[in-house]
């Protein structure tokens, strides 16, 4: 078994608030989950089409207390753990690492396995929930039963102003939160990890200012269309071309959950990640 993958994230809400979003059904079932049952310190179960197998509640609570949630939750026939944790950053702000065993950059690769969906559908479940504590809308939530990626997000921000963070390597790297190299021309490269990398995407149709296609392979190709309207910016985010025996689960979440950091970056003065890749260091080792 691989080490546990960690994310974490600062929120900007106390402690008992995050802990609540956690806890209270009713609000697991905005951010999370279709379905979630929560009677602690027996019970912690979430299911539904926004969950990796979620036919059923699948979740055995291991520990609850003030600031720690532990659970067992079966995947793909193995039972898995993970465990959430909260500290105080401040009196008004929270810092939640998230651990997450059993996950295998291979199985996102070759998709042998749900569980290679684990971590950015945890990533795009974290930055809903920030969304979720800030009052804002929520990111499309992944469908695991659905074959149809497409979804739309407004941004407070004019068009060109967007269209300049999707398309500039320096302020997509920076909102992303990973280097990303773009050529933004028809035929040029978009490259994941930057131009040296050894791999690039290629844009494959741009209408400079409202639309630009990225074909990645067997993920298939992501498109981003803009639309402005007094001042504000409708995009609109789709995936196709695709295996539908195997559709791209985790290369879909990672998507979705990277545009939540690109709103902040146009709505939130001062822009910070929420992200703490430190936090993550230093947790892991």
């Amino acid at each position: 078994m691989t080490d546990p993958m960690i994310l974490a994230a600062r929120f900007a809400a106390p402690v008992a608030r995050v802990r609540q979003a956690l806890t209270d059904p009713a609000e697991l079932r905005v951010w999370l989950a279709e379905h979630a049952e929560v009677d602690l310190p027996e019970r912690y179960e979430f299911w539904g089409r926004y969950t990796p197998e979620g036919d059923a509640p699948h979740q055995r609570l291991l520990h609850a207390d003030d600031n720690r949630l532990r659970l067992g939750w079966l995947l793909d026939g193995v039972e898995t753990t993970t465990e959430i944790t909260l500290r105080p950053d401040g009196p008004d702000a929270t810092v939640l690492t998230l651990s997450q065993t059993h996950f295998d950059f291979a199985d996102v690769v070759n998709g042998t396995s749900i569980r290679g969906v684990l971590q950015t559908y945890w990533a795009l479940a974290i930055a809903n929930l920030e969304a979720h504590l800030a009052g804002k809308p929520l990111l499309p939530k992944t469908d695991f039963t659905a074959t149809d990626f497409r979804g739309e997000m407004v941004i407070a921000a004019p068009a060109d102003k967007v269209w300049q963070s999707l398309t500039d390597s320096e302020q997509a790297s920076a909102w992303f939160g990973y280097p990303i190299g773009i050529e933004p021309w028809v035929g040029g490269r978009y490259a994941m990890g930057g131009f040296d990398s050894g791999y690039a995407a290629k844009v494959v149709d741009l209408e400079p200012g409202r639309r630009m296609s990225v074909d990645w392979g067997p993920p298939g190709v992501t498109s981003w269309e803009l639309a402005e309207s007094e001042g504000r910016t409708k995009l609109t985010f789709v995936q196709s071309g695709f295996d539908e025996q195997n559709p791209p689960y985790a290369a879909w979440s990672g998507t979705v959950s990277g545009l939540a950091e690109l709103r902040r970056f146009h709505e939130v003065p001062d822009w910070q990640p929420i992200w703490l890749p430190e936090e993550m260091a230093t947790t892991a080792g």
